[in-house]
């Protein structure tokens, strides 16, 4: 995902905002983190389909940006951990 023409923003009140991290190493990071644990919550589904349905969809962009949230924790545990 090149984020410079790919990123992916949600609209909520007037408010645009950035869904998922800034850089494509992140995003590789937090995908890692979560897309297993996703493909088992939703079996007929794949994170990927996920991340291209938040495209056109605010019902997945919601969900992409909480599935981020959640990476984004998990990454913050591990490198507190180290």
């Amino acid at each position: 995902m090149k984020h410079e023409t790919d990123r992916l923003y949600m609209a909520s009140n007037g408010i645009t905002q950035p869904i998922g991290p800034e850089t494509d190493e992140a995003w590789v990071e937090f995908q890692s983190l979560v897309s297993d644990e996703y493909g088992r919550l939703h079996s007929d589904d794949t994170f990927e389909d996920l991340k291209h349905r938040a495209r056109f969809s605010k019902e997945d962009q919601g969900m992409l940006r909480d599935w981020m949230a959640i990476a984004a924790h998990h990454a913050e545990g591990i490198r507190s951990a180290s």
